[in-house]
């Protein structure tokens, strides 16, 4: 433990972000990173406590509470302090595959279950976490390690978002000969076209692509298993197949007007937008223009969040987005102790930047959307909405009651639904015969991830359904070692 004292004597410092106003007109990551004295003080603020929450990784009350890749927080925390990066680096990576992710945009549970968090504010764990591999790869000691052996053993991973980049990674390691097949036009899955690039800069996905590479893993693009290649091709040229393809299929608002034009999924807006930044900076125009519209996203997660911020890239009109749950609150309720993850309000870069240029949060909380109406010519032109409330019905469950006299009329040229995903799409599943849960995942226990199918095993979210990065990064580990363990009898990945 670098300084006993250091939870009393620090407070608790962020690194800052680019203003507002200036950072809406480009797509670069914004925030500006801590001087390297800020970055030990902030470290020496780690306890070290004798049992410590913040990588212990298991769900209290259905949310993630510390960090499911048990990183090894208060050792790397502690060569902060000291000074030595490249042991914090080493420490940093013996659990995590991939940190110049996670320190991205995985919303840290590790610090909702901080000890110093019990009486005041956590550590910074993430943005030291992201300091420890950004100085990592400035410095050249992030480089290929190619294994020093191949066993012979061949694997097909289905999907490179971080399950399935994570799963090749280990497998690699192991000494396999490893495929990643995705069927985009670019590798990263979810990490590429499902995050903007102002959150994650895809240089730095690419730049990780590019280390696997040259470590031995092959990555093939443009091929969809079950269509382009044949599951049962699949079977027959590997030893072991991982499907990490993902939770892709997205949760639709049926209601009257929805066949309107001008209402898509947020996916589908956020992947056009970021291939054609990748392919032409937006000149060729082959993306869905929020510029000069209404825009209203529906559903308030981060994947609403990320539709407000490049809406307000594109130069809409205004944007509004729209949750049906109330606000959070502003501290933790008795009901939500440390260290389950807070279930507090949190105002994100999208919220930012709205207020910023409107002078107004964009969320309107306990709102239904009705229908939508729409022009002469069959575009979208509004939204009727009412407020709800909740109330537990006879069963004691909580159902949401209309607002009488609460309608109300919101103008949009563009609707965008933010409303999560139902699950793995269902060609590979049907194709292969494999068993499926309650919730239409593909059945296979954690920590074991084999199917009922001999030599397939499934990992991330095409298996707990959608999750965090670092779930899916766990899951992709895990599932490694299973496959490992099925060709050699024996594993020694972690």
């Amino acid at each position: 433990m670098g300084k006993s004292t250091g939870f009393m004597e620090y407070q608790r410092v962020t690194p800052s972000e680019c203003e507002a106003l200036e950072r809406i007109k480009n797509w670069n990551e914004f925030s500006v990173p801590l001087e390297e004295e800020k970055l030990r003080e902030q470290a020496a603020r780690c306890m070290d406590c004798g049992t410590p929450f913040c990588h212990v990784g298991r769900l209290l009350s259905g949310m993630a509470s510390g960090c499911p890749l048990h990183n090894l927080i208060p050792e790397w925390n502690d060569m902060v302090y000291k000074g030595n990066w490249e042991v914090a680096l080493k420490r940093l990576q013996k659990n995590n595959n991939f940190p110049e992710f996670t320190s991205r945009v995985c919303p840290s549970p590790c610090e909702g279950a901080c000890t110093v968090g019990m009486n005041g504010q956590p550590v910074t764990i993430r943005s030291i976490e992201k300091a420890i591999v950004d100085k990592g790869f400035e410095e050249g000691w992030i480089k290929p390690e190619p294994p020093l052996a191949r066993t012979g053993k061949s694997v097909a991973v289905v999907g490179s978002g971080p399950s399935g980049l994570a799963c090749a990674a280990q497998l690699n390691k192991a000494g396999h000969t490893v495929t990643v097949y995705e069927r985009a036009d670019r590798i990263g899955g979810l990490l590429t076209y499902g995050i903007p690039n102002m959150k994650l800069d895809k240089k730095k996905v690419q730049r990780r692509v590019d280390l696997l590479e040259a470590e031995g893993i092959t990555f093939i693009t443009g091929k969809e298993i079950g269509k382009d290649i044949s599951t049962e091709e699949l079977k027959a040229q590997y030893d072991a197949v991982v499907l990490c393809a993902g939770s892709t299929k997205t949760r639709d608002l049926p209601i009257e007007g929805r066949e309107l034009s001008g209402i898509y999924q947020a996916m589908e807006f956020l992947t056009l937008n970021t291939k054609s930044l990748l392919d032409s900076e937006l000149e060729n125009g082959e993306y869905l223009s929020a510029a000069g519209k209404d825009v209203v996203v529906i559903g308030g997660g981060d994947t609403g969040t990320d539709c407000v911020a490049t809406s307000i890239r594109h130069g809409c009109k205004s944007v509004i987005q729209l949750e049906i749950m109330p606000q959070a609150p502003l501290t933790r309720q008795p009901g939500n102790p440390w260290p389950e993850f807070p279930k507090v309000l949190k105002v994100d870069y999208g919220q930012v930047e709205a207020k910023a240029l409107y002078q107004e949060d964009p969320r309107r909380y306990l709102v239904s959307t009705k229908r939508f109406a729409g022009d002469e010519s069959g575009h979208v032109k509004e939204l009727h909405t009412v407020r709800i409330e909740w109330v537990r019905n006879e069963d004691g469950r909580m159902v949401p009651r209309e607002v009488p006299g609460s309608e109300e009329v919101i103008p949009a040229q563009l609707v965008l639904l933010a409303l999560g995903f139902t699950g793995p799409e269902e060609t590979l599943a049907s194709q292969l015969e494999l068993e499926l849960d309650e919730r239409s995942n593909i059945k296979a226990e954690y920590g074991v991830h084999t199917t009922n199918v001999d030599g397939v095993f499934a990992a991330g979210d095409i298996r707990r359904g959608q999750s965090l990065v670092v779930w899916a990064i766990s899951e992709g580990r895990q599932a490694a070692r299973e496959v490992d363990r099925y060709l050699m009898g024996s594993s020694n990945l972690p």
